[in-house]
């Protein structure tokens, strides 16, 4: 065999598996379809986009706080093309790193699209239709996921568009509706709401970030209002349609009713699908779901014995940190190891401003589950600290079993959410109490004081600052 380990896809999930194979002996290489490595994550999601979040809240701050703050200046104008040459410069570092990482762990990279001869050879196809073959004992899946679509949108890629597409516009949109409530349609909407255009959220659900609990939805529209930001809830699509530059949305209200929008941009952000285009699974029998994900046992495993999937093309969330716990995970089983992952302390962020971060059980759930639990909450706006950088939107909200005082949950939408959340995982990863968390000093003034106040309240209600 030419390798121990190959991986077929070079995302969070993909180059992490690779280094941890190679850190544990193992002969290893990568194979990645596009030119650069990072997948969907470093190129065009997770590190383009909050470059642009960045940007624009800069661009909003200059323009609604630096006044109050005592900085005057003259009116600024947003410059959409640096915008985007600078975010284009960030994944490149970004990407080059990932390179790096490879020489400096002696993993082979080969470029071109892998799929399966059989189960231990994988034919790569580069972009000028040469091929090669490569052996190999094992294989990792980790070929990551697209933007869905529905069945009578059409994606013209100009005017109807996906994240991709919306990472590279030329102009700033006048009017961009977005087709779903969820984290990717409102953190891109943010970005263009902060420099000026008008958003409206065309939502199936009752709420936005529906996955998420439900007070925090709730409080996240709240803020998103504030930007200008339109919601059309409980709203079901029923076409889209784009002429010149124009583009015209319709759909059913709750009434039966129909709503028609119109805009100069359509984001369609509906969800992504696991991608498994031209990798040859049928070649080797690797089972599939109906709705096309790899199906794995409890150690990732497909039902061929050599061959792993992790990421997104298999059940779970789709985030890149629960992508790369997969590739470690599967790495470490590999080399006799007994690692572990606990799915349910996989935190989800959304990186609007304020930030909405989430680990454990949601309030819908416990209920659902019938589980006694007590809920304890503190506002931001109670905090020093918030008040002195202006962030006073959100809320910290900890969910405790109401016999043992065991965190099940915790729950934040705020300035710095996204960090704060990690307290939450390594509470619950411990097993910790909420009078565990309220008695372990915060510093002051910080925004982690609504942690410890929040575990207060859901200890024995008894918040100091409130």
């Amino acid at each position: 065999m030419d390798y121990q380990v190959v991986v077929i896809g070079s995302g969070p999930g993909g180059y992490v598996a690779a280094i941890r194979c190679a850190q544990l002996g193992m002969k290893t290489a990568i194979i990645e379809k596009y030119d650069t490595l990072g997948g969907t994550c470093l190129n065009v999601g997770c590190i383009p986009s909050k470059a642009l979040l960045d940007s624009s809240e800069h661009f909003h701050n200059a323009e609604h706080s630096f006044k109050e703050h005592g900085i005057d200046i003259n009116k600024p104008k947003a410059n959409l093309k640096q915008m985007i040459a600078r975010k284009s410069k960030v994944v490149d570092e970004n990407v080059q790193g990932i390179a790096f990482l490879m020489k400096k762990n002696k993993i082979d990279v080969h470029t071109g699209l892998g799929s399966f001869v059989d189960k231990n050879t994988i034919k790569v196809t580069a972009s000028d239709g040469k091929e090669s073959q490569i052996t190999t004992e094992k294989v990792i899946i980790a070929t990551g996921s697209k933007p869905s679509t529905l069945p009578f949108i059409k994606l013209d890629k100009k005017r109807v568009i996906t994240s991709t597409e919306a990472l590279e516009l030329k102009e700033i949109p006048k009017h961009l509706v977005i087709i779903g409530g969820g984290v990717i349609g409102l953190e891109l909407g943010s970005v263009y709401a902060r420099i000026g255009s008008k958003v409206s959220v065309v939502e199936y659900m009752d709420g936005i970030i529906p996955t998420m609990d439900s007070t925090m939805g709730k409080e996240l529209q709240k803020s998103l209002k504030k930007l200008g930001f339109e919601f059309y809830l409980n709203h079901k699509v029923t076409g889209v349609d784009a002429k010149a530059k124009e583009v015209t949305i319709t759909a059913d209200t709750p009434k039966g009713e129909k709503l028609e929008l119109k805009g100069d941009y359509c984001l369609v952000s509906i969800g992504r699908r696991p991608y498994t285009d031209g990798l040859g699974l049928e070649n080797v029998g690797v089972k599939v779901t109906e709705r096309g994900q790899i199906e794995t046992d409890d150690h990732l495993k497909t039902s061929v014995d050599n061959i792993w999937a992790i990421g997104d093309v298999v059940k779970g969330a789709m985030l890149a940190h629960k992508a790369e716990e997969e590739g470690v995970f599967v790495a470490e089983q590999m080399a006799g190891q007994k690692p572990h992952i606990n799915y349910n302390l996989i935190p989800g962020v959304v990186y609007t401003w304020p930030e909405v971060a989430s680990v454990g059980y949601t309030e819908e759930q416990l209920k659902e589950q019938g589980r006694a639990y007590k809920a304890g909450k503190f506002p931001y706006k109670a905090l020093g600290r918030a008040r002195a950088s202006m962030d006073t939107d959100g809320l910290v909200k900890v969910l405790a079993d109401k016999n043992t005082d065991e965190i099940l949950g915790m729950h934040i939408i705020g300035a710095r959410a996204a960090d704060m959340i990690a307290t939450g995982v390594t509470a619950m990863e411990y097993r910790a109490s909420a009078e565990d968390v309220s008695r372990m000093s915060h510093a002051h003034p910080t925004y982690m004081e609504a942690v410890k106040e929040a575990c207060l309240a859901a200890t024995e209600n008894r918040p100091i600052h409130m």
